[in-house]
């Protein structure tokens, strides 16, 4: 054991003291932060003699910047205490997790590690945008990177590129499908601003999904195109785990091949759940294969309440499709509930029509075609009572399952929650093994955003081959629903606001507004709406932000930046708004839930 200390007169630089701890972790096989008269230190201390590792000692109580020592470690491992251990650079964590991973063999294999060649410094699983972030960037750094991704197909055959959801079956071809639907309500307003036209307008599927998927296409080369041009090796297989640092890859075509790697990233994300029911796999389609459909999929039942279900049930209804959406509890859970039915009985006021406290029981084929014909048989959720129903397409969108247990990371001992599959971590996304990391919708208890996994991504790499420190901010995420009446949130909803705060100690600022695009058009005076929560014992600064009306997310944008800035009521009275904009009535609010005034527009 060598003991190490240092005695300086003059603090050493927060960047210097950073870098000498770095030096410290990366240039010995087993660096241990303690103190002297520690007892749990002693006895890691204790175990690496028994072991016969020779380790390098840090005792933080017999140097003068023992205490900026811990400050630093704390940032860099989210850990207080001491001993803080590192072997061959990867963070094992305190004395009782050490004991663990010497009791399951981890630590021997992690020591073992130090004469071991790995092909690749990183690999990542999952071609997501998670993925593809984290690999590009460590890449950047200097490090050799494997990216695999491999699309089980849908049980329909559905298959798509690189790229993951978001850009192949979510986000892009979603807006894009919504910004057809907002096209046809223009068109609608039209006439009202003086445009005429004699032809009948309808619209043509085929035409939309064909100019969809060859944007997609672009972007999945784009993306093969990045990768080669920061030489990220990119297999197009399923990645498996055989053994620790170790991974089976098998391509389409059943061949197999084997690469190792010091670190691991899984990003394996998430697919759409089916509801278990006679007929669902064989007739139902998800969001996996909506937006690739080669025929226009006609009158169509959208199970499930989620924001996947409601948007497309939105831009269906929207390019004149006959839409029903079967809810069996409550819309959009975990947003905010006011808003959630606001944009439930604006669709419906629209012509979509919901089916509440029922859900499917039996899909049966009744024809086939393009599209055929289906029964469905539901059952209500509060009785007995059964109701029948024909539709030409079924789209179940009913929440999705995590992809992450078919590859093998029981085999190396990562720990996934066992009813949901979500993979746990620590605050830099580590596992409970230290070398695998984890990012994007696998993740227990995180936002399922793709700015988030981009985020998470990058950062990621940059703390593990870019010696930097900063993390993942998890909190006050601006996102945005792209229903027909666009809904954008950033913060809490009034429902958490109030448990984490109590009513009391929540006021609430709400207003309904009326576009002045829509004023011409004759469109409804209430129906946008806009509320902020504030928190009235830490100077009424805003916990919630919501809006409810035409481009939300562009609205809900610039104030997710001043929420992470502090945003106050009092701010938000100062700033001067822009007019005429949807944006500037959250600097007129004035009426509160808790005076019981009205918030309706008057007008003709």
């Amino acid at each position: 054991m060598q003991p190490t200390g240092h005695s300086r007169l003059n603090p050493e630089p927060r960047e210097d003291l950073r870098r000498r701890l770095w030096r410290l972790i990366e240039t010995n096989r087993v660096m241990i932060f303690s103190k002297s008269y520690c007892p749990y230190s002693t006895k890691v201390k204790e175990l690496f003699t028994t072991l016969g590792v020779e380790c390098k000692i840090l005792e933080l109580d017999l140097v003068d910047d023992g205490p900026r020592v811990q400050d630093l470690l704390l940032e860099i491992t989210s850990q207080k205490t001491v001993p803080n251990i590192f072997v061959n650079k990867i963070h094992m964590g305190g004395c009782d997790k050490t004991l663990q991973a010497h009791q399951s063999g981890l630590l021997q294999r992690l020591l073992q590690d130090e004469s071991a060649t790995y092909e690749y410094d990183l690999i990542v699983i999952g071609g997501g945008s998670g993925g593809l972030a984290c690999s590009k960037e460590a890449a950047v750094l200097g490090k050799k990177v494997m990216v695999l991704d491999f699309v089980k197909p849908s049980p329909l055959g559905t298959t798509w590129g690189l790229g993951g959801t978001c850009v192949n079956v979510g986000c892009i071809p979603k807006k894009l499908m919504h910004q057809a639907a907002l096209l046809g309500q223009a068109l609608q307003d039209s006439r009202n601003f003086g445009w005429e036209y004699e032809e009948h307008v309808k619209h043509n599927w085929e035409t939309m999904k064909e100019a969809i998927q060859n944007h997609i296409g672009s972007l999945n080369w784009g993306y093969r195109v990045s990768l080669r041009e920061r030489a990220v090796t990119y297999s197009n297989a399923y990645a498996e785990f055989v053994e620790d640092h170790k991974i089976k890859a098998t391509n389409k075509k059943g061949e197999e091949t084997f690469h190792t790697a010091g670190k691991f990233v899984i990003a394996t994300g998430e697919r759409p759940r089916y509801l278990g029911i006679p007929g669902d796999k064989e007739y139902c389609i998800t969001s996996d294969d909506l937006f690739s459909l080669p025929y226009c999929p006609g009158n169509t039942l959208v199970v499930g309440a989620s924001y996947v279900a409601l948007e497309c049930a939105g831009f269906l209804a929207g390019i004149g499709l006959k839409v029903t959406v079967m809810v069996r509890s409550i819309l959009l859970r975990g947003f905010d509930q006011e808003i959630a039915e606001k944009i439930g009985a604006y669709m419906e006021m629209n012509g979509v029509k919901f089916l509440r406290k029922y859900i499917p029981v039996k899909i049966q084929q009744l024809e086939e075609g393009t599209p055929g014909k289906l029964k469905v048989e539901a059952k209500s959720t509060e009785g007995s009572e059964t109701i029948e129903e024909e539709y030409n397409t079924v789209l179940l969108a009913i929440g999705r399952d995590s992809c992450t247990r078919k590859i093998g990371l029981e085999k190396i001992g990562v720990k996934i929650n066992e009813k949901t599959g979500k993979i746990p971590v620590n605050d830099e996304e580590q596992t409970n093994v230290p070398y695998v990391y984890a990012i994007g919708d696998v993740l227990e208890d995180k936002l399922e955003l793709t700015p988030v996994a981009i985020q998470a991504g990058k950062l990621l790499a940059r703390r593990l081959f870019g010696g930097r420190l900063e993390k993942c901010d998890y909190i006050n995420v601006p996102t945005t629903v792209f229903t027909p009446l666009e809904y954008g949130c950033c913060g809490l909803s009034e429902e958490k606001a109030v448990e984490l705060y109590k009513k009391d100690n929540v006021e609430v600022y709400h207003t309904f507004f009326w576009p002045v695009e829509w004023t011409i058009a004759g469109r409804e005076n209430n129906a946008c709406f806009g509320k902020i929560i504030c928190n009235k014992h830490d100077n009424n600064r805003v916990i919630g932000f919501h809006v409810l009306g035409p481009n939300a997310g562009e609205i809900t944008q610039g104030f997710a930046a001043a929420m992470k800035c502090g945003l106050t009521k009092q701010l938000l009275d100062d700033t001067i708004g822009i007019h005429p904009t949807c944006g500037e009535i959250f600097t007129t609010m004035e009426i509160t839930k808790s005076s019981g005034l009205s918030i309706s527009q008057k007008g003709c």
